[in-house]
């Protein structure tokens, strides 16, 4: 039995290990999460970056001010606000800087803040730096009692928690980061139509998803580039607030002279470089081995092909003028644009996938992925709460001013009163308050007012100052009790900062099919050589003389088909089962070739009877040796496994014939096209080959009819009204025979006409036979 054991009491004091860790650790998680990788819905910004630019505008580093050393910015920022390395705060304020990163830039970064291609900025005593334009629509209502303030990390100073963005910074920006247990991905989007999307939510909070993409119909990259996902499936994603968006880069076919063309990139998609396509493309046309192995892969080598017979050069011509110029010249001209450029999109990071995780943190401070509706409806509350706050805090200021003037009024009804009061008493502060009815703040300004502004000029500039003041009262009041007054008021302000920075879409969105290699090795002529022993090799081209091909010793020729790189290779074994064999992976020149079993998983006991190598629509004859057979589709024999596929079925000891090609219009049934089947007792039988069925794998039709004692011998197709019949005798002699075929025509399924010919026949010569 066993015992509990009883943990010591040791009072509220007293915390296990294991509690211990997992308090800490979701403390930390929480650190990571609030203090670092994620943005806030409100203004779009993380921790580093909301300091980085609220420590520069406390530097007065605003547009148009003069720039100053980054390494003073950094010191700004480390000293005050984020207590951290030097290179977690330099490396935000590059990414800030780099039109090639965000969409809107938010820092001027004058000298080297890196490149698209991957270089890393200067050090920052080399850089200088100061906010652009843009910057305003977070920070120019900073000081207007529209954010909190907190103390900073050591007391001494405040900063604020977020910044008062007049739009939604976090679609135009977007953000990238990782945290503990969650990543953020938000693309970037236009300026107009994250605002146009705004206006509509805040006029008619209705709207949805659908609705919305009406305004926002994608993301738009500052690189440009092409969206070819589906608006369907786009609007799945901004509904879900996660997905990936398939990206392409943009080009243009330039046409030379002479039938000569080339491909000009000039925008690539995020996160892509003209160096890492380049690097892309050297890699597969100049490949090297992979770990541990002494060879290139058959795929290295079809890709190395493939690519070679295509591209002819690649160069970089990018410059000041050209962010992004990739020149790609053609093998030849006489090859297709879009098959060209497909396999470029195919086999290289021209086009590829862009992750969407609209996660972040909301408006009650947790973190969470949001949907686009979510996300601007956020915003939207952040907005009419900053707004009323800004109200509020002018219409505190009015208020104060208009305290102050009316107090100055009085004193100019009562000037000199006023002065022999400030002349004669010792306190004149409580004599003026108590006398003439001020404030302590009324009598403070009096006490502390200069004597010329006392002048009957500067009575009418009071009076006139005290007017508009209390007509703005009168503004402001109104704006705060009227929510559709206040609503207006936005809308009118986000059209004029729309009319300001807003500029043209720079992402195409056009839909269109992904980019896929449907062949992946150049499209040339081969000869397939096939050894009695089951051994393959490849010759380049057609109508080859094969008479001085060699083979290993005691092995010769079995077969050899004309095909091509491109089409599939089908070895049939005895047994009835089809392999599939990619042309490519065959080897080429005068060697051996490889063993077949060596490139499929040969069936126990089995050997090959015949290859096929041909389009997908070719038909053949395929029959076995116990006389039944059908006609099948070259696409059906083509299989996805190793061990290939039973197509014909052969019991006991029957074999696969090989299979006979047929004409497209051979099956029908006005053709005069005759099957002649022979049989080993020398017995023909001939009929018409649309008695045939078609079919994918089976035993099919009785051909012939056959005794116990005999096979199906040999098959042929015809379609004239003879044929020549070729014996063998005992003693290896040939003799040829014309003989027509309605002689041996029957029924199919029949014994056939056994003929009385010396020797064996061996062949059958009909004018279909290949």
């Amino acid at each position: 039995m066993s015992e509990v054991i009883q943990q010591p009491d040791r009072g509220d004091d007293y915390l296990l290990l294991g509690q211990y860790a997992e308090r800490a650790y979701l403390a930390y998680a929480m650190s990571v999460v609030k203090g670092r990788a994620l943005p806030d819905v409100a203004d779009g910004q993380k921790p580093v970056q909301r300091r980085i630019l609220y420590a520069m505008k406390d530097m007065g580093l605003v547009h148009g001010a003069k720039p100053v050393k980054s390494a003073r910015v950094v010191g700004e920022i480390l000293g005050k606000y984020h207590p951290h390395g030097d290179a977690s705060a330099y490396d935000a304020m590059v990414r800030m800087a780099q039109d090639f990163t965000l969409r809107y830039p938010l820092i001027n970064g004058i000298g080297n803040f890196g490149s698209r291609d991957g270089d890393s900025a200067a050090a920052m005593r080399y850089t200088e730096a100061r906010l652009t334009p843009i910057a305003e629509l977070l920070l120019s209502e900073i000081d207007m009692g529209t954010v909190d303030f907190i103390p900073n990390y050591d007391g001494a100073f405040v900063e604020p928690t977020v910044l008062p963005a007049r739009l939604p910074m976090i679609l135009l920006n977007g953000a990238s980061g990782i945290a503990v247990g969650m990543a953020t991905e938000i693309p970037s989007h236009n300026l107009r139509e994250v605002s146009a999307a705004a206006v509509a939510l805040l006029k008619q909070p209705e709207l949805d998803t659908m609705a919305l993409m009406q305004y926002l119909p994608g993301p738009d990259f500052a690189g440009g580039g092409q969206i070819i996902t589906a608006p369907e499936d786009i609007q799945a994603i901004y509904a879900q607030g996660k997905g990936s968006i398939r990206v392409r880069a943009r080009y243009e076919i330039e046409r030379l002279a002479r039938g000569h063309w080339r491909a000009i990139v000039t925008e690539l998609p995020p996160g892509t470089s003209a160096q890492k396509i380049l690097a892309e493309i050297e890699e597969q046309t100049n490949p090297r081995p992979k770990a541990g192995k002494k060879n290139l892969t058959q795929e290295q080598q079809n890709t190395r092909t493939l690519m070679l017979s295509l591209l002819e050069k690649v160069r970089d011509e990018s410059d000041g003028q050209d962010p992004v110029r990739l020149v790609f010249e053609p093998k030849s001209s006489r090859l297709k644009p879009e098959e060209f450029m497909n396999t470029l999109l195919a086999q290289t990071s021209l086009e590829g996938n862009v992750s969407v995780n609209l996660v972040m943190m909301g408006q009650n401070n947790k973190p969470a992925q949001k949907s686009l509706f979510q996300i601007l409806r956020e915003w939207l509350d952040f907005r009419i709460l900053t707004v009323t706050r800004r109200l509020q805090y002018r219409l505190e200021q009015v208020k104060k001013r208009i305290h102050i003037l009316q107090g100055r009024q009085t004193v100019f009804l009562h000037i000199d009163e006023v002065i022999r009061v400030i002349r004669e008493s010792d306190e004149p502060k409580h004599e003026l308050m108590s006398r003439f009815g001020l404030s302590e703040i009324q009598a403070d300004d009096i006490l502390e007012i200069r004597l010329r502004q006392l002048a009957r000029l500067e009575w009418l500039k009071l009076e006139t100052e005290l007017n508009k003041l209390q007509q703005e009262r009168e503004q402001l009041t109104a704006l705060l009790e009227d929510e559709k007054a206040k609503k207006r008021l936005i809308v009118k302000e986000i059209e004029a900062d729309t009319k300001i920075y807003g500029d043209e879409r720079r992402t195409l969105i056009q839909p269109a099919e992904r980019a896929t290699l449907t062949q992946t090795t150049a499209d040339e002529p081969v000869t397939l050589i096939l050894s009695q022993k089951g051994w393959l090799k490849t010759r380049v081209g057609h109508n080859l003389d094969l008479s001085q091909t060699t083979f290993k010793e005691g092995d010769g020729l079995l077969q050899a088909v004309e095909g091509r790189t491109v089409w599939p290779v089908i070895l049939l074994d005895s047994h009835g089962r089809a392999y599939s064999v990619d042309a490519a992976s065959i080897p080429g020149g005068r060697g051996d070739g490889v063993p077949a079993s060596s490139l499929i998983e040969l069936d126990k006991n089995a050997r090959i009877v015949a290859m096929l190598s041909a389009l997908p629509d070719q038909h053949y004859v395929l029959a076995n040796s116990g006389g039944y057979g059908f006609v099948v589709v070259f696409k059906d024999l083509v299989s996805r496994t190793k061990n290939g596929k039973v197509v014909m079925t052969v019991n006991g000891d029957e074999t696969l014939l090989p299979p006979q090609p047929v004409k497209a219009d051979s099956l029908a049934a006005a053709s005069n096209t005759q099957l002649i089947a022979v049989s080993s007792a020398n017995r023909l039988l001939a009929f018409p080959l649309h008695e045939l069925k078609v079919m994918t794998k089976g035993r099919g039709l009785q051909i012939m009819s056959l005794p116990t004692d005999e096979n199906l011998h040999y098959l042929v197709l015809s379609d004239s009204a003879e044929y020549m019949l070729e014996t063998q005798g005992k003693r290896g002699g040939r003799h040829q025979e014309v003989l027509r075929v309605q002689d041996i025509s029957n029924k199919r399924g029949h014994k056939g006409k056994e003929l009385s010919v010396t020797g064996n026949i061996v062949a059958v010569h009909g004018d279909l036979n290949n």
